[in-house]
């Protein structure tokens, strides 16, 4: 029995030592399996993952790098704003020193030279002297203009005038001139709106039928009445105006267009008002600058001449602008290094 166990035992291990060579059923403890045939060793993920890590932070530094720049951006352009106030202040000072110069001049007899715009650059803010006869009826007011007296605001309007040529006299323009005859109150406007609308009412009921048999003596009524009214009718006054040759006003974004045909004008457009008068595009606008004002009749009230050589924006003003972005820009600098000083110290 005990014999039959050893020869049982004898054959299991030798049927065990001619399978193991091939590794079907049966592998040591100690050998290891083969490897997949995609397999990646674990030493290259952990380089690529290193590769990756160092250039999302090359990344990261480029981009804290442009954020950096955009900090001193607000800096930059403040300063550019306080610099460019400096050439302006000197535009401004130029402008004003041209103006002063050409106002000192001797005032120059418009009826000697043709007044139209072609010569606008070289008589702009020349003193002229220029006669003639003004044409009431077609003035344009511009407005509306606030005018301050003793603190008090008035609103009111510039009234410009037609200053027609006066027949059979060597002193007068020889065309039209515009004159800007200076400030007047509301009231002024209204007055000769209604003048005028009672002149149109009136005109258009004085054209009545009349009978063959009537003609005579309507006709007898009709000089009658004429002679009447050109006996009561105001002699043609022949004036003199001492001005200023000026150009068009540049209008800002807050101001309203014109509208000729309502009678609004907003600000000065010479061409424009010179059709609206029926007179040539070209024709010169002249600023009405005479201090003889009259104490029974003080309106209109010309402009003063030192208003001409002022600006809505003086030199103090640009110095004034000029130390504000600088200000600003030194404040946004400051700033912009106070940021960025606590990531210096972290690293």
């Amino acid at each position: 029995m005990a014999s039959n166990v050893r020869a049982n035992m004898g054959i299991l291990s030798k049927a065990l030592t001619r399978l193991r060579p091939t590794g079907a059923l049966y592998s040591l403890p100690n050998q290891s399996l083969p490897p997949p045939k995609h397999w990646v060793p674990s030493s290259s993920f952990s380089t690529a993952a290193a590769v990756a890590s160092s250039q999302s932070l090359h990344d990261k530094e480029k981009g804290s790098k442009w954020s950096r720049w955009f900090l001193f951006l607000p800096g930059a352009i403040t300063f550019g704003l306080g610099t460019w106030q400096i050439f302006r202040r000197q535009d401004k000072i130029e402008m004003l020193d041209y103006r002063q110069k050409r106002l000192q001049m001797e005032p120059l007899k418009l009826n000697d030279m043709p007044p139209s715009s072609e010569i606008l650059d070289t008589l702009e803010f020349r003193r002229v002297v220029c006669k003639g006869v003004f044409d009431y009826e077609r003035s344009i007011y511009i407005g509306p203009r606030s005018r301050s007296i003793s603190g008090v605001t008035e609103n009111g309007y510039y009234v410009i005038t037609p200053l027609m040529p006066f027949p059979d006299n060597a002193d007068s323009v020889q065309s039209p001139v515009l004159v800007n005859r200076g400030w007047v109150p509301r009231s002024w406007r209204d007055k000769s709106f209604e003048v005028s609308q009672d002149r149109e009412k009136s005109s258009s009921t004085d054209v009545v039928p009349v009978q063959q048999n009537e003609r005579s003596w309507w006709g007898m009524f009709q000089s009658k009445k004429q002679k009447a009214v050109e006996a009561q009718a105001p002699a043609i006054t022949y004036v003199e105006v001492i001005g200023v040759v000026r150009g068009s006003e540049k209008p800002s974004v807050f101001v309203p267009p014109n509208d000729p045909n309502s009678g609004q004008w907003f600000y000065v457009d010479v061409p424009a008002i010179a059709v609206a008068c029926g007179l040539p595009k070209d024709t010169l606008l002249i600023e009405d600058i005479n201090e003889n004002v009259n104490p029974s009749n003080p309106y209109p009230v010309p402009k003063d001449i030192n208003a001409l050589i002022r600006s809505s924006v003086m030199p103090q003003d640009h110095l004034n602008y000029t130390l504000t972005w600088y200000s600003l820009s030194a404040a946004v600098t400051f700033m912009a290094f106070k940021r960025l000083k606590p990531k210096n110290s972290r690293r």
